[in-house]
């Protein structure tokens, strides 16, 4: 009786150690990044245009986007040498 029980535990055992998965699950890595992209940011459209208009930081913080200022006009052209004389 006690070698039928010992060997049903050691049955058991062998079973639920077979059924054990200890393996780590395999990640797929990253996809590389794009040209301008900054790691650990996350884009944010805050406006739904489909524009991102800046991007989040990682502790939380909405960082907008700044663009360059818009140059300056150029000047009038000058007046021709045609037309009314004073």
């Amino acid at each position: 009786m006690k070698g039928a029980t010992f060997g049903a535990l050691l049955l058991g055992a062998t079973v639920l150690t077979a059924c054990a998965n200890n393996r780590e699950e395999v990640v797929a890595p990253a996809p590389p990044m794009g040209p301008g992209a900054l790691a650990g940011t996350v884009a944010a459209d805050r406006d739904g245009d489909g524009m991102v208009d800046g991007y989040y930081t990682p502790d939380g913080t909405y960082v907008p986007f700044q663009a360059p200022p818009c140059p300056t006009p150029p000047p009038p052209p000058p007046p021709t040498p045609r037309g009314e004389r004073g």
